[in-house]
């Protein structure tokens, strides 16, 4: 080994062919190394991986993405993640997995070499598939993933970005409605970023759910789900003062959205339109003429 590691630091010249010809002969050393069926090195003593590659951590090759193969893929945070590898003609070489982030070595061949229990490789005998599975994923997992092969001459390496999102869900429009009694009380959720749509939407009145709400009625829920969002609508018929309160739309995969309902009479409506357009300088003109009126009495009165 201290021969390899000299001929990879000689001169500028073979500098790069030297690291990338002893980083394919430490993989193979690393493969013929005796293991069971899930090969997990020890735990360190603040309860990490000890990464098995760490001593030889300068001879890994820089990564190069503009000259090789670079696929994207998406997952819902807490979903199982699929990273996909595929390596023809393998004959005796091997396929490894790293996390380019700290360049942790997770798979080679069927074997794993990290103690977290969420990595694994899928590889059905005689296929060209050398899946990494990444079950239960975190913000933390977010990140580039190289898949690996060595060869006799050097390694040739597939790349993977792994993006792990966070749905998030809102109503359509301002955080107060305010509808006249007996018309439609209509509202609109929407939850992006969804990769995976949610098993289920409910909506609440208060802490009601009223999806099913046969005693009510004039209630009506549909929900169309895409691949990059869903939208839930809620439709309330004959809008009663009971129906006033708090609606929350709230899905299986994301926190829920809430929106306050005001039912009133047709003048009460008018008198709120009335205050909002009517708030703070717009008052001034109206009072302006009446100080004037005052203004003249007082004078008059004086003379």
């Amino acid at each position: 080994m201290s021969k390899i590691l000299q001929a990879s630091t000689m001169g500028g010249g073979r500098s790069g062919a030297a690291a990338t010809a002893a980083w394919a002969v430490l993989v193979v050393v690393i493969t013929l190394l005796p293991h069971s069926a899930t090969a997990t090195s020890e735990p360190a003593l603040d309860g990490t991986t000890e990464d098995p590659m760490s001593k030889f951590r300068h001879l890994l090759p820089e990564a190069n993405l503009s000259n090789n193969s670079v696929t994207n893929v998406t997952v819902q945070l807490g979903a199982t993640a699929f990273l996909p590898c595929k390596y023809r003609h393998l004959a005796d070489h091997q396929v490894s997995w790293f996390r380019r982030r700290d360049w942790h070595i997770l798979t080679t061949g069927i074997f794993t070499y990290t103690n977290d229990a969420r990595f694994s490789v899928l590889h059905p005998e005689e296929t060209e598939d050398w899946t990494l599975q990444v079950k239960y994923t975190t913000r933390r997992d977010n990140g580039t993933y190289e898949c690996q092969l060595s060869t006799g001459t050097g390694v040739i390496s597939q790349f993977v970005n792994l993006y792990v999102v966070v749905p998030q869900a809102y109503i359509l429009g301002s955080k107060d409605y305010h509808v006249q009694l007996g018309s439609t009380i209509k509202l609109t959720c929407v939850i992006k970023q969804s990769p995976t749509p949610p098993q289920y939407v409910f909506w609440y009145h208060n802490d009601h759910m009223i999806n099913y709400d046969t005693r009510r009625g004039g209630i009506n829920v549909t929900t169309d789900t895409g691949p990059t969002k869903t939208v839930s609508n809620l439709v309330i018929t004959d809008a009663r003062h009971q129906d006033s309160g708090n609606y929350t739309c709230s899905a299986s995969n994301t926190q829920g959205a809430s929106s306050n309902v005001f039912v009133s009479h047709g003048d009460k409506m008018a008198a709120i339109q009335r205050r909002k357009a009517g708030a703070g300088a717009g008052d001034l003109p109206l009072t302006c003429p009446v100080l004037w009126l005052l203004l003249v009495l007082t004078l008059a009165a004086q003379r």
